[in-house]
This record gives C-alpha cells, structure tokens and sequence, in this order.
C-alpha cells in the first residue's frame, strides 16, 4: 500500500461498492480454481479469512486474539512451497487492482448522480459570485488563468501498460452494466465478459522483463493523451464555459484554455545517460507527428457531419480559391507525369496497390471508434507505404516496423549509421511521392476527382484541404524522424497552431453567420479547442540537466581557451564572464573544440533545444540550482547554441528562446532561493531578457523529493512555504511576475497529496492565476487514465487555482504561529537527521530491513535509482528511499521527526496554540491531515515482522526504537488535530477503504519475507 492519496476519496458510496468487489472477488476465485486447482483456491480463500480475522480484532481492540491470529497465518504461508506462495500473492494483488478499479467507477457512477459536485467550476463560481467577486472580475480571471500540468516518467508505475488497458476494459464493463435497459441475458453475457479479462489478467505477466527506453517512457504519457485526455479537455472547457455563461453571463471564448499540458519524458537526463539528445529530438518530433495523426481523425470525422452547402461569403470565396488551386495543380502534375520516361512509368504503374487497405470500404469517421473500442491505437510513423517501396526495390530491411511491432523501440537510424544506405533510394523515395502515382495511393483511390468536388459542400472542401495539409505535415515528420532529406514548401505543411486554427475559424464563423450555431458549437468547437490547448505538440518538453554538468561544460571551454577553471571560480568572477559573455554578439564555444562525451552530450542537447525551440519545447530546468550563475550558464550555453545553429541553416532558429528554470531542492537552497532570485534580477541584461523575451515572467521550481529526504518531512514542508514566500517578495520588488512551479511525487513522503488541498494551502500570493505542477508515475494513470477522472481532475486544478487567486488562503495569524513552526522544524529536522545520517547504525539498518536493493532491479524506469555510484542515502533518489520503507509499512520517511518536534512545543505549554494552528491556518493544518493520513497506512505489525526475519539480532533494537516513535508521533498528532484515530474527522470512508484492503495486503507482505 502506497501513502499516496488524492481529491475524490470521499467522493464514494459503499451502497453497491462492497457488491461489486463482492462480485469482482468471487469472479476472481472462479479463474483461480480454473486456473490453479480447487485445492490452492480454498488456499487462498483460508488465508484471507485469517487475515481478516485478524484485522477485524485488531479493530476491535482485542489485541491478544489478534496475535494469534496473526502467528497462524505466518505459519499457514510458512508451510506453503514457494509456487504455492507466489500464486497466494498474486491473487490478492490481483483482487486489490480489482477493488480500485470498482472505487473509481462509484466515483464516476457518484459524479453522474449529483446535481452539483464540490469543487466543481459550478460550484466555486456561486461562492465566488455569492461572495461579492463581481462577474467581469470572475470571467477575465479564468480566462486569464494559465494551468500547466507536467507529466513525468518517474518510476513508480509497477503496472504494465498492458494491464493498464485490461484494467481499462473492467471499468467499462462495470459501467456497462450499471444501465437499466440490460435484459437478464444482457447482464450474464457482462459477466461473461468479465470472466474472460479476469483470465486474461491472470495469465498474462505483470512484470517487465526490460528496462522500458526513455522512448517507451514517452510513448506511454502519448497514450494517456490518446485514450483519455484527449476525450477530457473538450468536455472539462464545456463545464467551464457553462458555468462561466450561467454566472457572468459569457461563455468562454472558444481559444481560451485555462490548462494546458507539458511533459518531462524523454527531457529529464537528470542522472539519466539513456536520455541523450538524439532521443529527445526523436520524441518531440513523435509527439508533433501523434498530433496531427489525431487531428486527421477529427477533421475525418468533422467533414461528414458539416455536409451542408450554406455558407457565409468569405468561406465560399476561401472553398472557390481552394478548388481553383488544386485544379491548376493537378494540370501541373499531369503535365510532369506525361513527361516521364517509359521506365519509370512502368516502374510505377507496378507500384500500384493490389487491394484496398482495411476499412477503405467505411466512410472515414467509422475510424473514430463509435460503438467500438474506447482505446484507439495509433499507427505510428512510418516514411512510406510498404507495398509501392518494395516495388521500388527498396530492401526489406530498411522499412519501418508494423505498429505490432512497436515502431517506437525502433526509430530511425542516425545519419551515421544510415551513411551506407544507396542514394538512389532516397531520390526514388521522392520521385514516388511527388509523382501523380505518389499522390493518388490509398487515400486518392477513396476521394472524388477534382471534375467531382464542385458539387462537394464548401466546409467539405475547406476540411478537405486540412486534411491534405496534415498529412503532408505528417509525411514531413515522418522523413525528419528517419533522417531523410525533407525540402517540403513551407506553405504545404503546418507549422503552428495558429495556422491551424485559422480555417477552423473561418469554417465556426460561416455557420454562425448562418444560423447554425448548434452546429458551431459541436465537434468543431471540440477541434477548436483541442488545438488551442494541444497545439501541434500536444505536450511542450521540457528540458532538465543537474547544474554541475553545465558547470562541467564551462570548465571545457574555458580550459580550451586558456581562461582558467571555470568551476573554480568565485560567484562574482562566474557572474562577470557569463554576463560579459551574454552582451556579447560572437559564439564562445569553438566549433571544431574536441571535448569529453559527457560534455559533448550537453552542447547537443543545446543545438537541439536550438533547433527546435520554444514552439517544440517548454523549459528548460536546472536541477540542484544554488546561485544565479547557474541560469546564467544555461542562458549562455543556449544563446550560444542558438547562433551556431543560425549560421549553420543559414536563417533565426524557430521559436524563441527556452525559459530557464532554477530548481532548488534541498534545505539549504530552498532557504537561499528568495536571494538568487534577487541576485538574478539584479543583472540588468537578465532583467531586460525576461522582460523581452518572456512577457516579464521568470518561473521557479521547489523541489518536494529531496528536501523531504535532507531534512524530513515537516521541516521540508515549513522550508518549501518560506522559500516560495522569498520568491514571491523578490519578484515583486523588481515588478516581475512569478510562476512557481511544484515538482510534486505522488506519495506523501515526497510532497504529494490532495491537488485542492495542496493548491489551498500555498503562502498568500504565490498562486496568481499562474501554477505549474508534476503529475508522475502512477498519479498519472490514476487522475488521468479515465476521461471521467481526469474531466474531474481538471476542474479541481481550475477551481483550486481560482480560489487561490481570488481568496488567498489565510497567512499564520500572529507572528507566534511562525515562532512555533520554526521551533517544530528545528527539532524535527535534527531528530530526523540524528537518525538517519548521524546514527551509524541506521544505514546497514535501512539495507538488511527494506527491500532497497532490490528496487533496483525493478523494470519500472529508465534512469537508475542512484545519481553516483555510492552505497550511502546521500545519493539514493527519493523515490527508491520512500519506495522501500513503503513496502515494509513502516513509510518513515513521511513522519520521522514531527513526533519529536510537535511533543517539544507541546511540553513548553503551547498545546492550546498547535490546535488553533490547526483550525485556522491551511497551511497547518493540510500538514497535519497529510501526516495522520500516512500513519493510519502505517502497521507495526508488518514492519516488526519484517525486522525479526531480515535484521540482525543486533540492530533490531534500532526497529523497536522507531516503532515506540511511530506510535508517539501518532499520539501527539491526535492531540492536535483531535481526532479519535488516524484518518478520522472528516475522511471516515478514507479510514474504511484502508480498513477493507488490509486482509489481502497483510498476508502479500508475509508471503515477500517468508518466500
């Protein structure tokens, strides 16, 4: 059990909940008997009912019972043969992954019954109005508001993506068979259904058996894109602009998007070599070709339903260009076809498909996937259709892989290792595709002729046109992914979203003009706004590098031209050389220098930042910042990669320049950001560049993992509030902007938890109408991996980020309140630190008691556990150090130390003081809840199993004495918040989903050691 949380817990009824896992559960034991023998069956079925025994008196308070319940289920598992013990585990896991996908449809189920949800936009736009913010302050606020939602590949997702999708497929049979038009045929034929993915499920693998790419990883967040997102976005900015017209009176215009959505997979090369330059080149220009493959369907889909021929004047004028232009074009091509040699077109004539592809005979929008399957799956890239290309003599070989055959793990060479390809092929390749054969393939075979579409309706021929122009797009990435020469005219292809939008805005005019506004306001408004919120990226990459690398590269340069070290520099003499550097108009790098791999990485990522630039890519994040000549060298190693690759395409490089984003993770920089910043803007060049060239914004990064590692997690939890209100105050005395951007986990030992509560809980002034926040691993298919999750995900981010805005959440009350947290998080982070980096004993503790090691050998990432070789916690990420204690359930590193440090400000008789904390101030008391949420996941019981079994005889005390802590901290915690038991007050049905999950883990935990 993960001490992961999220918004909607409470949003669930246990009216029919028990039923369906009641029924999930017996349907799972059917498949076990089938599959493993009635024997191992009622196996199973014996050990759930001793742990549930178990728990039920442990509940009771009958402690003594429990015990012995306890001692005979280590002994029933104890007795069972590895094969037997493996099977016992796999059940259970099996049965969990059941009952969560049975929560999340009662929530969606909920969310349909109720006439209006809590923290929907509904909902906080009536307070807001109710509360005195007048309309036109409401509407030009969310309209304003800009949200950015990062996905990440941080490795915590176990599952596969294979099960995701079976999970996938359970969820909508439940749904389906919630309707109550189902004959009592229909509903065994669901059952049915579902015996058959529980079969599935069970006799597939749940493991990986490799290390997933940094282009898996990227794949995956696509997908989540593709099967649920993409549906979410227009239905999430609908609520929004109904709530908006019922309570200001206006809807919300039709570009504006309040979220949008960046990604760090196959960006982040922080500790990770697998991530290098070519590969995120390579996703980037995936994620622009998964774009336009998705808007080729819509377009599909949008020409057949705007049939009609009424039109405004100025879309009839745009269709009449628009045939006038083909016509011409197409006398051009047949011109140039009856001018080729006889060879040639006996070549081509032969390339000729011999039959159509699947489903030419269906209309185009059947692709869409009515009535069929809610998952889509893209046919990724491919340069050419197979069938004229083998006529074309091209060797098998070189073509691209079939989409079964994953397409992505096997990109497109490099020029370097394709310098032995014939030449001829690339010319033949560009003669079929610019030749009238090339042309009238597949698709032309299904189209009208150009004699036809006079008759065709003008949205038609307009939709036609885009449809043309996308797939031209496409075939042009296509080619850049296989590094093949691409001379496409630039008015044949799209390039920016605002190119795109133009004749979809034409085509939503002409109908409003017409009267058919419900038409308008249909599936083209849906495009519309998927564009405005996708672009033609779907997803800006940003970019993150440890700042010592970019140090490293200095070093390079400035060795090569006998300047000194860099690294070994002072802060002003770094400051003065970069700043002299900048207002410079020359490159500084040597293009012929020879340097190290490492370094020649760095100046790669920065020609292909160059390269792409911000109309591809977001940010670009340092990791590990602590002074100001950090952003510098990224500005100045940027700059200079700019020019280079000017001079080299011989025109400015696309877009502007990338944001440069200080990230400051651990105690000591959290404390010193507010100075950087202030630093930072001190320098009248990099005042005047964010000025010019961002809108007056500069954006800041708080890291969650790390700073909770460092110092615990209340003192990184105080440090991160103080340092965001340093931030804040810097950017205001300079008149800049601020958008401070979280990188938040999903467990609450590295700074996850609720969104809204998080969001409610910021310093006053932090969040003004700008937020930027991670969503990673396995948070990412949880909030998002449903559409009707993830529409409700959305809104909490809009409705968060509006509250926030409008209503701030309350500062500390008196300068007192701010004493008494300092006082906490001093003792706190020296209990903390005292046990985990001063007590010799800890570290050989933490390796014989979790399962750490072995976290390693888990295919859930691409990047490895450690940043350096080392054996000690320094070095070791958040996530396998909160990873392993997770798995014992003992979760230390979400509580160790504020036991300590609530007890010492409570013996000096400021009890009374703690708990008005806790009533009035947000902040506080989202501290408290997230804390006692955790120590209600915690149990004594399995950790101090688990240390009788793995640990030394002579370290076990070190276990004893941190379990008497767990329980103290839980006291104390209590006091404050004043509650009866963990996860009480306001959250009883979060307490019994806990409770109901306990029977199947317990038993799991036993089966790891025992096994």
């Amino acid at each position: 059990m993960t001490d992961t949380t999220d918004d909607i817990a409470v949003e669930i009824s246990f009216q029919s909940y028990e039923d369906d896992c009641k029924m999930l559960g017996n349907l799972l034991l059917e498949v076990l008997q089938r599959e493993a023998g009635v024997q191992m069956r009622d196996k199973v079925d014996r050990n759930r009912i001793l742990a549930q025994s178990a728990c039920n008196m442990r509940m009771a308070g009958i402690d003594d019972t429990a015990e012995l319940l306890e001692k005979q289920l280590v002994s029933e598992i104890s007795k069972m043969s590895t094969e037997e013990a493996l099977t016992l585990a796999r059940a259970f896991s099996h049965y969990l992954n059941l009952t969560g996908i049975a929560e999340v449809h009662h929530r969606v189920r909920r969310q349909k019954k109720v006439a209006s949800l809590s923290k929907s936009c509904d909902d906080i736009f009536n307070q807001l109005r109710q509360g005195g913010v007048p309309p036109d302050q409401l509407y030009d606020t969310v309209c304003k508001q800009v949200v950015e939602i990062v996905l990440t590949a941080h490795p915590t997702q176990i599952n596969r993506r294979t099960l995701q999708y079976k999970h996938l497929r359970l969820s909508n049979l439940l749904d389906y068979r919630d309707r109550h038009d189902l004959t009592s045929e229909d509903r065994d034929m669901v059952i049915e259904d579902l015996v058959r993915e529980i079969t599935s499920i069970w006799q597939t693998d749940e493991l990986r058996r490799h290390k997933p790419t940094p282009v898996d990883e990227a794949r995956a967040g696509l997908n989540i894109v593709e099967q649920s997102l993409w549906k979410a976005v227009p239905h999430y900015l609908r609520r929004v602009s109904t709530a908006l017209k019922k309570h200001t009176g206006k809807p919300l215009p039709l570009t504006c998007t309040p979220i949008r959505f960046g990604s760090w997979m196959g960006g982040d090369r922080d500790g990770n070599p697998n991530v290098t330059a070519k590969v995120t080149k390579d996703v980037s220009l995936l994620c622009r070709w998964m774009t336009i493959d998705l808007y080729i369907r819509e377009v599909d889909s949008l020409s057949f339903e705007l049939s009609m021929n009424r039109c405004s004047d100025g879309l009839s004028k745009l269709a009449h260009d628009i045939l006038e232009l083909e016509s011409k074009y197409d006398v051009h091509q047949s011109w140039n076809h009856h001018c080729f040699n006889r060879n040639q077109v006996k070549q081509q004539a032969a390339a000729l498909p011999t039959q159509l592809p699947a489903r030419a005979d269906q209309p185009s929008c059947t692709e869409c996937n009515v009535g069929q399957s809610h998952y889509p799956r893209s046919e990724f890239p491919r340069t050419a259709r197979p069938g004229p290309l083998k006529q074309l003599d091209v060797p098998e070989s070189s073509l691209p892989k079939s989409p079964s055959q994953n397409s992505l793990s096997s990109m497109p060479k490099s020029p370097s290792q394709n310098s032995l390809r014939n030449a001829s092929l690339v010319a033949k390749r560009r003669m079929f595709a610019e030749s009238q054969v090339g042309r009238t393939s597949f698709q032309k075979l299904l189209e009208p002729t150009p004699t036809q579409r006079s008759g065709i309706g003008p949205y038609r021929i307009v939709l036609g046109n885009i449809k043309d122009k996308l797939m031209k797009t496409q075939r042009r990435l296509e080619l850049l992914l296989e590094d093949l020469p691409c001379d496409s005219d630039p008015l044949d292809y799209y390039h920016t979203s605002d190119q795109l939008l133009e004749p979809l805005i034409k085509c939503h005019e002409s109908l409003q003009e017409c009267g058919s506004g419900v038409l308008a306001d249909g599936r083209l408004t849906d495009l519309i706004r998927r564009v405005a919120t996708f672009g033609m990226v779907l997803m800006k990459l940003d970019l993150r590098q440890e700042s010592g690398r970019h140090a490293e590269t200095l070093d390079a340069v400035t060795k090569y031209l006998d300047m000194g070290t860099y690294s070994e520099w002072d802060e002003e003499k770094k400051l003065e050389f970069l700043t002299r550097e900048l207002k410079g108009k020359r490159p500084l790098v040597p293009p012929k220098m020879e340097v190290a791999s490492g370094v020649r990485e760095v100046l790669d990522t920065f020609s292909v930042a160059a390269e792409l630039g911000s109309d591809s890519l977001g940010a670009y994040v340092i990791s590990m910042a602590s002074n100001a000549s950090d952003v510098l060298a990224v500005e100045l190693l940027q700059k200079d990669a700019r020019l280079a690759v000017s001079g080299e395409i011989g025109k400015p490089c696309p877009g502007g320049t990338l944001r440069v984003v200080p990230l400051f993770e651990t105690v000591k920089d959290l404390r010193e950001a507010g100075s950087v910043i202030r630093k930072l803007l001190s320098i009248d060049w990099y005042r005047d560049h964010i000025i010019r060239n961002h809108n007056g914004h500069q954006e800041v990064m708080v890291g969650y993992s790390d700073s909770g590692k460092d110092a615990g997690r209340f003192t990184a939890a105080w440090e991160l509030y103080k340092a965001q209100e340093d931030v804040v105050a810097a950017c205001n005395e300079y008149d800049i902007k601020v958008t401070l951007f979280h990188g938040r986990g999903g467990s609450i030992g590295r700074g996850g938890g609720p969104t809204y509560l998080a969001i409610q809980s910021q310093p006053p002034g932090s969040v003004m109408g700008t937020l930027r926040a991670t969503e990673q691993g396995e948070m990412i298919q949880a909030k998002f991996g449903l559409s009707q999750i993830a529409v409700r995900q959305l809104e909490i981010y809009t409705t968060a980020v509006l509250l926030a805005t409008l209503r701030p959440p309350q500062p500390p009350r008196e300068q007192k309140w701010r004493n008494l947290m300092e006082e906490i998080s001093k003792i706190s982070c020296q209990n903390y630190r005292s046990v985990v980096y001063e007590n010799p004993e800890f570290l050989p503790y933490f390796q014989e008691a979790t399962p750490q090691a072995e976290l390693g050998f888990l295919n859930i990432g691409s990047r490895p556990t450690r940043r350096k070789a080392s054996t000690g916690i320094g070095h070791l990420r958040a996530i396998p150090w909160v990873f392993a204690w997770t798995q014992t359930r003992f979760v230390l590193p979400a509580w160790l130390g504020v036991g300590a440090g609530l007890r010492g400000v409570c013996e000096k008789g400021h009890t009374e003081d703690l708990k008005a904390m806790y009533k009035e101030w947000p902040f506080f008391q989202s501290t408290i809840d997230l804390i006692e949420m955790v120590l209600g996941k915690a149990d004594t019981f399995i950790s101090k199993h688990y240390d009788e079994v793995l640990v030394s005889e002579s370290r076990r005390h070190l276990g004893d004495e941190l379990r008497m802590e767990l329980l103290g901290t839980e006291k104390v915690v209590l006091v404050v918040s004043g509650h009866e038991k963990p996860t009480g007050g306001n959250n009883r049905i979060l307490r019994r989903l806990i409770e109901s999950r306990l029977p199947y883990l317990n038993p799991m935990n036993l089966c790891r050691l025992r096994h």
